[in-house]
């Protein structure tokens, strides 16, 4: 108990003390890295170790917790406040796993987690962005998106699946929809999982070498593998261009897992903070509910 409450105790001044997690992982609005030179294997904000890092993200996921909690409760008094966590990056760079280990630590009926594959045909017959509106998180909820409208900029312009002109024009309508969102009380934290193209090489290997895992391997992987540089000029461009006072970008080295983890939940920490969501006064006159309650 005694170390669970260093732990406790440790990850709060990680979070709120000193640098912020934030600070160092976002991407400034009207700049964006070359991919190349971000090291996929770097720590930033000094974490504690992969054994007390783990810890940490335990110990924050109780106060992440209580935060949503009081997020959706604050929602039933009218407060219209939710987050939205977005996560894109290659094939391997840990989408699922931050939500198996992050996300996970929130109550299920207070999360809204949607994947987004290849549009089917009925979403094909309406703009982009349609599909992405009809899933995003009610007041009170923490959204998260395994994939994004991103995709329309990324996988719809490296595979040539639409016009020039039309994945171009696209940015500024991500940038005028985000900004209308966060008008409306969504607070986005966009989350680029940066992973290294030797560990992409591994962890597909290790799906190959796991008969447990193969469900997860696809052909489609090794085809985007090819289209590596491809890949990372148009994160490049979108990190560059959608990066913005309202809704920034945070680059996340990956290919170290226990970071990841740490680097997102921290990230969550410091924006439901922020928040501060508050539960409602009830109304309620307690001597006569207690007294009912005794007649029993």
């Amino acid at each position: 108990m005694a170390e669970r409450a260093r732990v406790s105790r440790r990850s709060r001044a990680e979070a709120a003390g000193g640098v912020r997690v934030g600070e160092l992982l976002r991407v400034p609005p009207g700049s964006g890295p070359r991919l190349a030179d971000v090291d996929t294997r770097a720590t930033p904000g000094d974490p504690p170790g992969k054994r007390r890092a783990r810890a940490a993200v335990a110990a924050v996921g109780e106060r992440l917790a209580e935060l949503q909690e009081r997020l959706y409760a604050a929602s039933t008094a009218g407060d219209r406040r939710r987050v939205l966590l977005v996560l894109q990056g290659m094939d391997t760079s840990g989408k699922g796993g931050t939500v198996k280990h992050v996300v996970a630590r929130f109550n299920p009926a207070g999360c809204r987690i949607r994947s987004f594959k290849a549009p089917t045909d009925e979403e094909l017959r309406h703009p982009f962005l349609w599909r992405v509106e009809r899933a995003l998180p009610a007041p009170g909820e923490i959204g998260v998106f395994d994939r994004s409208h991103y995709e329309d900029v990324l996988a719809a312009r490296v595979r040539g699946l639409v016009p020039e002109d039309v994945w171009q024009a696209r940015y500024e309508l991500i940038n005028d929809w985000e900004r209308r969102l966060v008008e409306d009380g969504v607070t986005l934290v966009k989350v680029f999982l940066h992973l290294g193209y030797e560990e992409q090489r591994e962890r597909l290997l290790a799906r190959l070498d796991r008969p447990d895992k193969h469900w997860k391997f696809s052909e489609g992987d090794l085809d985007d593998r090819v289209l590596w540089p491809e890949y990372q000029r148009a994160y490049e461009v979108a990190l560059r261009r959608c990066s913005t006072p309202w809704a920034p970008w945070y680059l996340v080295p990956a290919d170290r897992k226990w970071y990841r983890d740490w680097a997102v939940a921290h990230l969550l920490h410091e924006t439901l903070s922020d928040l501060d969501p508050r539960y409602p006064p009830g109304d309620l006159d307690l001597d006569r509910a207690r007294a009912r309650l005794s007649a029993d």
